[in-house]
């Protein structure tokens, strides 16, 4: 799980960082009009590659972001992560887990809570109306209340729903990566439990990508765990969490090596990423596994 802020800063800063800069201009073969991508450390970011202040759509990694303003509620004693939501017997817990039995958008219940991974927007759309009436604030202010503007992230907005909503930058999305790497908005134990594995081995399916028998999955965010093929690298650890959207972004998160690598594109998610983002992600893992030792 996370190391202590005294180990990882022994093995940051301290270590030579390694140029990206050839490996971050392959997503130009990415086939988008505009792509931005960046690799990020415990400090900011390392590399990037595009245009760090374009404007571009989240879709499906604003689900991480509407999980943290959730767990800000439950940290501030509004919401109970076991408390009912969604459909009969379902709660909190389920929502941010996929596994309230909720298709991926409708109402239609596709079974019931806890017994498969069934990824779903309407879920998470749920939610944010649920943190909306306990903080008696629009949704879309909650975020930049408690999330956006805490992070600085100025340049990003929710404009839609809030499973797939938001809009912003790579400069955003970079901060958004750091918070994950060392975790400020919420306490230790909710940071904790947003990362680990939420109701364990539950089958499921990550759409575009494959069935799972154990399809992991945390609190609003996806966990690598052992999953093949996958979105993310071969290297990436099993502690590796994040997300993707349709909109061809990802962003992962690797406890294990303190690194994340962000991408945003405006070409929509298709075959293509499933091919291209692990062997782009595994060329950055691989570089920086290599990096030189501290001196001396």
């Amino acid at each position: 799980m996370w190391r202590s802020d005294d180990e990882r800063a022994a093995s940051i800063g301290v270590m030579t960082t390694p140029d990206f800069d050839d490996l971050l201009a392959a997503a130009d073969a990415w086939g988008a009009d505009h792509v931005a991508v960046a690799v990020v450390g415990p400090l900011g970011v390392l590399a990037d590659h595009g245009d760090l202040d374009r404007v571009f759509r989240w879709a499906s990694v604003t689900k991480p972001v509407t999980a943290l303003s959730t767990l800000q509620a439950v940290d501030d004693g509004l919401i109970d992560l076991d408390e009912p939501a969604g459909p009969p017997d379902s709660t909190v817990r389920h929502l941010l887990a996929h596994t309230s039995g909720l298709p991926f958008d409708g109402t239609a219940l596709l079974g019931p809570p806890g017994r498969r991974r069934i990824y779903s927007n309407t879920g998470f759309d749920l939610l944010g109306d649920l943190v909306a009436e306990r903080r008696r604030l629009p949704f879309d202010q909650v975020v930049d209340d408690w999330i956006l503007a805490p992070l600085g992230m100025g340049a990003t907005s929710l404009v839609q729903r809030p499973s797939q909503g938001l809009e912003g930058t790579l400069r955003d999305l970079a901060t958004l990566a750091r918070e994950f790497l060392r975790p400020t908005l919420l306490r230790p134990a909710t940071a904790a439990a947003m990362v680990g594995t939420a109701f364990p081995g539950v089958p499921g399916l990550v759409p575009g990508v494959g069935r799972f028998d154990d399809c992991a999955w945390g609190l609003g965010v996806e966990l690598h765990a052992t999953k093949t093929p996958h979105w993310m690298g071969s290297g990436n650890s099993p502690a590796a969490f994040g997300h993707f959207g349709g909109t061809g972004t990802f962003l992962w998160v690797d406890p294990e090596l303190d690194l994340a690598v962000a991408a945003l594109t405006d070409r929509e998610y298709g075959p293509w990423a499933l091919e291209a983002w692990p062997r782009f992600s595994d060329t950055i893992i691989d570089r920086w596994s290599r990096r030189p030792p501290p001196a001396g």
